[in-house]
């Protein structure tokens, strides 16, 4: 950790207020060693005495969290008006906490002061001073979240100023300047702390910005630039609203684009090397999806798909490329699609294991079926499997072929009246392993009855079906304007509990394009599982 600059997360406390997140103590539990495991010099666990659950996390964290790199700081607010800190009990819920770090929020903004607290300018300085020297007194080390500090000194400076000398002049380590509000620009940003930091001399400054106006990373990195050295923010950028900074692209800018030391040591943790799976990890954990175009981390924040990019990649990776994807442990993707031209198709080749550099007929072949199969509504972008298999056709004398499809049919059918739910049967007849099998499977839709019907056929032949599981389905429908009858894509993933994969189908309708993309993903895995095709 280092002592002079500061990464602090909140994800556990600040970032768990995002609507559609709510952390168990198991999942803060399970979250807290992977931040340990980037590197953040300190993790918010939550408001101890207020949130029941943040309660239960902090007993338990001392008994059984073991941080190498971060310390854990517990969040609260300073004494109520006209009482004494001492006898606060939300006051002595943070000593109660037992973490060696308490952060303090506190009203800097004269008007929240006046109408949130109802109380007046002199109470609030005091109920500042008494909880941070209180908690100092106590043996705590005390950073002070100074709420509204941006707008409030936009309103009154002299007052917000007052609320940040009074906490270091308690002994408050770090105050940390908030735009609660989330509505700073850069150069707001910039002028004001460089300001307050004129009257600060070299007591530690923080930032704690909210991304309302799109600028929270920015302003986090325009708040640095001026003198703080101390910042927070939230994995993926969790938060209330439109979120808070997002913490991997603030550290990873300072250490990548700045060269300013943030996270621990390499030699104590993975750092930005682990910060893509440790993204998706905590995404897993929240059970909100991860942001393809999240910078650094994100799935498409190293995708190309031009072929103007492609050709250039091709020489020479750089060249469309703002930083080497590994840094953060990410990696490059070469997209296929109608926009695609040869460059882009032999890239993506070798990335699947097929080298196409001495093929030029085949390359242009396989070019001109991309272009043809995306016009009639085939994406590959998102459909590496359906991809290879196209590879396969072009360059292998045809796909590998594990079975012969007789026929297949799907029924709906609702008895009773209205109410009665559906029941969905589907029979598929087809032959593998030398003989015609006939299987039929009942299912929640007319999809889910094709896919066990298709699997229950298969696994008699190819046991290894088994352990496949289709794990995401999504349907776009391409030529809305002809209503019932437009043309259908689905794309389907599949996993096998070791990696997943994904295909396509297009058709007339839901059904058909459903059957291409489940008998292509069931194709595609039997072939990376060496299975031997008829």
């Amino acid at each position: 950790m280092s002592t002079t600059f500061h990464v602090y997360d909140t994800t556990l406390r600040d970032g768990a207020q995002q609507e559609g997140i709510n952390l168990s103590v198991a999942d803060k539990m399970a979250i807290a060693p992977l931040l340990d495991e980037l590197g953040v010099g300190y993790i918010e666990g939550g408001w101890p005495g207020a949130v029941p659950k943040d309660t239960e996390f902090f007993k338990l964290a001392a008994k059984e969290l073991d941080l190498r790199n971060a310390e854990l700081c517990a969040f609260g607010a300073t004494r109520k008006a006209g009482a004494r800190a001492a006898d606060d009990p939300q006051v002595q819920a943070l000593l109660d906490a037992e973490t060696p770090v308490v952060t303090l929020v506190a009203k800097s903004d004269i008007r929240h002061v006046e109408r949130a607290l109802k109380t007046t300018g002199e109470e609030n300085l005091a109920m500042i001073t008494d909880t941070v020297r209180y908690l100092v007194d106590q043996g705590r080390r005390v950073f002070l979240d100074a709420e509204h500090f941006f707008d409030g000194y936009r309103f009154d400076a002299a007052y917000t100023r007052s609320c940040v000398l009074a906490a270091y002049e308690a002994g408050a380590e770090v105050v940390v300047l908030c735009d609660t509000n989330g509505g700073m620009l850069p150069d707001w940003v910039t002028r004001i702390v460089t300001e307050i930091r004129a009257e600060t001399g070299d007591s530690l400054l923080g930032m704690h910005a909210h991304n309302d106006s799109g600028c929270a990373v920015a302003n986090s990195l325009a708040a640095i630039n001026a003198g703080c050295q101390h910042v927070q923010g939230t994995v993926n950028g969790y938060g209330e609203r439109t979120g808070n900074a997002d913490l991997l692209s603030v550290v990873a800018n300072l250490e990548l684009k700045l060269a300013r030391p943030s996270l621990a040591s390499a030699e104590a943790t993975g750092g930005l090397a682990d910060m893509t799976r440790i993204a998706h990890a905590i995404s897993e954990i929240t059970n909100i999806s991860p942001f393809a175009r999240q910078p650094y981390v994100g799935a498409s924040a190293f995708a190309h798909k031009a072929g103007l990019h492609a050709s250039a990649i091709r020489v020479d990776p750089d060249m469309y490329q703002h930083t080497d994807p590994s840094n953060v442990g990410n990696d490059m993707r070469m997209l296929v699609s109608d926009m695609a031209g040869r460059a882009s198709i032999e890239l993506k080749g070798r990335a699947l294991g097929f080298d196409l550099s001495g093929q030029p007929e085949a390359l242009a072949r396989i070019t001109n079926r991309v272009k043809d199969a995306e016009a009639v509504g085939y994406t590959y972008e998102a459909a590496d499997a359906s991809f290879e298999l196209l590879l396969l056709e072009e360059t292998n004398g045809g796909r590998p072929r594990y079975f012969a499809v007789e026929s297949w049919r799907t029924i709906v059918e609702r008895p009773g009246g209205r109410g009665t739910p559906a029941v969905a049967e589907a029979t598929v007849k087809l032959t593998a392993g030398g003989e015609r099998i006939v299987s039929t499977g009942e299912g929640n839709g007319p999809v889910n009855a094709l896919d066990y019907a298709l699997r229950k056929a298969l696994v008699q032949v190819y046991p290894e079906l088994e352990e496949f599981e289709l794990i995401d389905y999504k349907v776009r429908i391409l030529d809305s304007q002809h209503g019932t009858d437009a043309t259908t894509r689905v794309l389907i993933e599949t996993t096998d509990g070791k990696v997943s994969w994904s295909t396509v189908g297009v058709g007339p309708n839901l059904i058909e394009a459903s059957w291409e993309a489940l008998s292509e993903s069931a194709v595609w895995g039997l072939h990376h599982r060496g299975v031997k095709p008829l």
